[in-house]
């Protein structure tokens, strides 16, 4: 089964800490070997976005920076479990267990569940 992770993250947070990128590179790396991490990035801010929204039979275009932004969807990643309950155990960004850091930015995750 097939799950997506958003991670959320303030607009002008900044670079991450070389040591957080490298410990997500080797977690990346793992999961991938694992058979876990199909796919992940990060997100570009909003002042190098597109948002196009589709009303009416209309598509408008609107360039950024949105200034209504106040909390981001920064990255994602797409990752394959057996269960609902193994994503949640799972969820690299919780750092619950032994094996891995927290990673990322502390703040709400979103995970959602699609099907296969």
């Amino acid at each position: 089964m097939r799950f997506m992770s958003f991670v959320k993250a303030a607009e002008n947070q900044g670079t991450p800490p070389q040591a957080l990128m490298d410990a997500m590179g080797h977690l990346i790396e793992e999961s991938m070997k694992a058979g876990v991490l199909i796919d992940t990035g990060g997100l570009a801010p909003t002042a190098m976005s597109t948002r196009i929204r589709l009303s009416g039979g209309n598509l408008t275009v609107v360039d950024g920076p949105f200034s209504e932004a106040k909390e981001l969807i920064g990255g994602y990643a797409v990752m394959e479990f057996n269960s609902k309950e193994e994503a949640i155990e799972e969820e690299p960004g919780k750092g619950a267990s032994n094996r891995r850091p927290q990673l990322g930015p502390k703040g709400p995750r979103t995970i959602r569940f699609g099907p296969t």
